[in-house]
């Protein structure tokens, strides 16, 4: 009876074998449709974010254009490109010898001017009224003479002993003796009063014509050596030693490396909210392309059509954009004009 019962027992082990596969084939399923699900939800989430926004903007310093303020022949320029200049340091020197002589021929003026403003001070020499007194002297005896030859005519001519001519001339000769007589009394009169205010107003007016003249001439005499206004560098030269130059003709340019800033060109969508003080985040990839915190310290009143664009900028109209001056918050060394910068626009911190 033991032999009849072993065999009605190996059945079972199929059965439950085939329980184990299916409950495998279960677990399978569902990891597949959970990592499908994942999948999905991952796409999703990444579809509906949006897509960060890169602008680029570029490094900028202040220039200083320099011209010519006079004209004349360059007779020297110690200055090269790319050197450094202190504030003061000269330039370019330029050769005008008219204009030193026109400043001399000033300066001559001048001193003529002081001169007789001098002499009306002083007033009229002594011996200038003694040869005005003794013309009276002369005309008053010249006119008596006169009125004693009339007076005898006038007697002859009563009596019949002179003619009517005689008396006339003697009658004209006695005016012209009075008319000298009064010219040397005022003569006289004017040589011991001096000479007037209004004379004195117009010597002093001629010397600060002449001044004013010599000022002018030494500003542009000034001119002719021409010095750096900052400390800055030589980014451009365009006189050479022997040229000859004009008035507004540029000389060279340079650039102040202590004032750098980095400039954005954004459409108007992007500057709404910005404001002055604002910072954010920027990377410079010549230095490294780390990031950099600047600052917002001017954004342009009015906005223009031309500028730099935002990349991957989307829009079916033109849009004007804004200059953003953006000045970093720590000294940067090595930022120089011209360097590219960019920011995730999205991200920036305002």
């Amino acid at each position: 009876m033991t032999n009849l019962s072993a065999p009605e027992a190996l059945p079972a082990a199929p059965e439950a074998s085939g329980s184990a596969a299916n409950s495998g084939a279960r677990a399978a399923s569902l990891i597949v449709a959970l990592a499908i699900a994942v999948i999905v939800g991952v796409s999703l989430w990444f579809l509906v974010q949006p897509e960060p926004l890169l602008v680029q903007g570029e490094a900028d310093a202040r220039r200083i254009d320099i011209a010519a303020r006079v004209d004349g022949r360059i007779a020297s320029r110690p200055a090269t490109r790319g050197a450094d200049e202190a504030a003061g340091a000269v330039l370019v020197t330029i050769a005008n010898p008219q204009l030193i002589t026109r400043l001399a021929e000033a300066e001559a003026a001048k001193t003529v001017a002081e001169a007789d403003l001098a002499r009306i001070r002083v007033g009229t020499r002594a011996e200038v009224i003694a040869a005005r007194k003794a013309a009276v002297a002369a005309a008053d005896a010249s006119a008596k003479l006169a009125q004693q030859s009339y007076d005898r005519t006038r007697q002859l001519t009563e009596r019949d002993f002179a003619s009517v001519q005689k008396l006339d001339e003697a009658t004209a000769s006695l005016d012209v003796a009075k008319r000298a007589l009064e010219q040397a009394r005022l003569s006289h009169d004017e040589a011991v009063a001096g000479y007037t205010a209004e004379e004195r107003g117009v010597a002093e007016a001629a010397i600060a014509k002449a001044e004013a003249a010599i000022r002018t001439l030494k500003a542009q005499v000034d001119e002719l050596t021409v010095k750096a206004p900052a400390a800055a560098q030589v980014y451009q030269v365009n006189a050479e030693p022997g040229e000859y130059v004009s008035p507004g003709v540029p000389l060279l340019s340079l650039v102040d490396l202590s004032d750098v800033w980095v400039r954005f060109d954004l459409r108007e969508d992007l500057v709404k909210g910005l404001k002055a003080g604002d910072r954010f985040a920027v990377r410079i990839p010549a230095l490294g392309d780390g990031p950099v915190t600047v600052e917002v310290r001017t954004i342009a009143t009015r906005g223009e059509y031309a500028g730099w664009r935002a990349t991957r900028a989307t829009g079916d109209f033109d849009l004007r954009t804004f200059e953003v001056r953006a000045y970093p918050v720590a000294p940067l060394a090595g930022l120089r004009p011209g360097m590219s910068a960019y920011a995730d626009w999205k991200g920036a911190a305002r």
